[in-house]
């Protein structure tokens, strides 16, 4: 599909309001807001009895593979209002190799990488900066651990605003410089991304720019939420058993949460769900103590480290959503080391050929523990979710030389 805006100048949405995650109080949906009174995202509701009639799979079928197909379930009014690059539905790979290691009968992963910007935080800006746009926003900001602020320079720029993006001074370098070459303006902080944050909000309070930090405005999530709308379909219209899934502000883990819960008012699913799986590393794991504590909220994690930057977050605004998702799904919170990750990565590259992303890693690093650890089974179908491409991340020479002028040992070779 060629997108060049000719769809009906008003989108069929059955968006109705906002509301509090934590008061169920509502809010207008046609005015910027950030978060409720209460501090708490605010989550998009929808007239779903309305939506039943008019999305169907019928309706499906004659529509375009994108994130855009699923209109009646997302906040955007007027068509005029969409900053897309080309958001195409991301395809589910079997790691068949990997998975015949273990004895499984299916692993799968659903690879974010095909994404603009190469990565997952393409669905959910793509909502959040089209809404700002509809809204009237001209100049945003937000922090990042790379990947969220490359895909906040891309869709800015193709709106026509500003964005300023802070992130610690050690982000992956690709990542620092692909918001430069996208037209943010790009500040290292010697911090962590909370720290970060607080800049912006500071900015924010300030009116110098629109604050569009994780789950602080309600449209992130709503284009987060496509994961789940599109795995469904993908997969016939049935959940997998277990989806593990990389957890540093978790917006995608609740988006697919609330797109489940979507989908069944649609009755294009039953009730089943997938147990879903908070996967984090060691050195970052808030979410993970919060679980095992029987916490509602994840204390600040201190001193956050790990190779996996973009599940490098010490407090997550919507920890008490990432854990009541959870634990309603019948799943788990698990952390992986660092080596384990690495391990991941470099064996389903060498077995299946795929090329995991860090965070990647970690989701089959934690889907090989918790089958060690008996809480999942070789015979469930789980889904992987790799959130970024590769290529993004350093890999190390394994290359040698071959001189040309010389004898060629050609068996060597």
């Amino acid at each position: 599909m060629i997108w060049n805006g000719n769809l009906t100048a008003e989108r069929p949405t059955f968006v109705t309001h906002l509301e509090c995650s934590m008061t169920g109080d509502r809010y207008e949906a046609d005015r910027l807001q950030g978060l409720s009174r209460a501090g708490r995202p605010l989550l998009v509701r929808y007239d779903l009895a309305g939506a039943r009639a008019a999305l169907g799979r019928d309706a499906l079928a004659g529509r375009p593979h994108d994130l855009w197909r699923w209109r009646e379930l997302l906040p955007v009014r007027r068509a005029e209002h969409i900053v897309s690059l080309g958001e195409a539905a991301t395809p589910i790979v079997s790691l068949a190799r990997t998975g015949q290691r273990h004895a499984a009968a299916s692993l799968l992963v659903k690879d974010e990488g095909r994404l603009p910007t190469g990565s997952f935080k393409a669905r959910g800006i793509a909502m959040a900066v089209s809404m700002a746009k509809e809204l009237g926003v001209t100049r945003i900001a937000m922090p990042t651990n790379g990947n969220a602020g490359a895909a906040l320079a891309a869709y800015a720029s193709r709106a026509g605003m500003e964005s300023i993006v802070l992130c610690p001074e050690d982000t992956p370098e690709v990542n620092v410089r692909e918001i430069a070459a996208q037209g943010g303006r790009v500040w290292r902080v010697n911090g962590l991304i909370d720290d970060c944050g607080k800049i912006v909000g500071e900015g924010a309070a300030q009116g110098l720019w629109f604050d569009m930090s994780t789950l602080k405005e309600p449209y992130r999530i709503e284009g987060k939420k496509t994961m789940g709308l599109e795995l469904a379909e993908q997969l016939g219209w049935q959940v997998p058993d277990v989806i593990f899934y990389p957890t540093g502000g978790g917006t995608g883990l609740i988006g697919m949460w609330k797109a489940f819960a979507e989908l069944e008012a649609l009755g294009l699913i039953g009730p089943e769900r997938p147990r879903m799986v908070a996967v984090q590393a060691e050195g970052c794991a808030p979410i993970v103590k919060a679980w095992e504590e029987g916490a509602e909220h994840a204390e600040r994690w201190e001193d956050a480290h790990t190779i996996a930057a973009g599940i490098r977050v010490p407090k997550a605004v919507g920890d008490f959503l990432i854990l009541r998702a959870v634990r309603e799904s019948g799943g788990f919170a698990m952390a992986v080391p660092d080596d384990a990750i690495r391990e991941a990565v470099d064996d389903a590259a060498r077995d299946d050929g795929f090329l995991l992303c860090p965070e990647g890693g970690a989701t089959l690093a934690a889907w090989r523990l918790a089958l060690e650890k008996g809480l999942v089974s070789r015979d469930d179908r789980a889904l992987l979710f790799n959130c970024a491409t590769g290529l993004k991340y350093p890999m190390p020479d394994a290359s040698r030389r071959l001189d040309r002028h010389s004898p060629i040992d050609f068996a060597a070779l």
